[in-house]
């Protein structure tokens, strides 16, 4: 798993569980450095790349952002599988 200086990051897809298509994905909701993920809200993120792509996204787009937000906020990197049960509990206690 990649594991960068987070202070010296400059490009999205060096971070950890982001490929090209998760950075396009970022890139598309105005996020293009990942200093910018610092305080972002990984489930208002997938809303607004669903919103602007017109299609519903697999919520495990949810756990890569959970993942990226997480690493660039001082956490450890992590497998963004991670996030899943994380993602679930909070999504039915959204639904309540």
């Amino acid at each position: 798993m990649k594991n960068p200086d987070r202070e010296k990051v400059s490009h999205l897809h060096e971070l950890p569980n982001i490929g090209k298509a998760i950075a396009a994905s970022l890139c598309l909701i105005g996020i293009d450095h990942p200093q910018q993920l610092i305080g972002m809200d990984p489930f208002h993120m997938h809303e607004e790349l669903c919103r602007i792509t017109d299609k519903q996204h697999d919520p495990c787009v949810i756990d890569v952002f959970m993942s990226a937000v997480h690493f660039m906020e001082g956490g450890d990197p992590l497998p963004w599988w991670s996030f899943t049960q994380e993602r679930k509990n909070k999504l039915l206690k959204r639904r309540c």
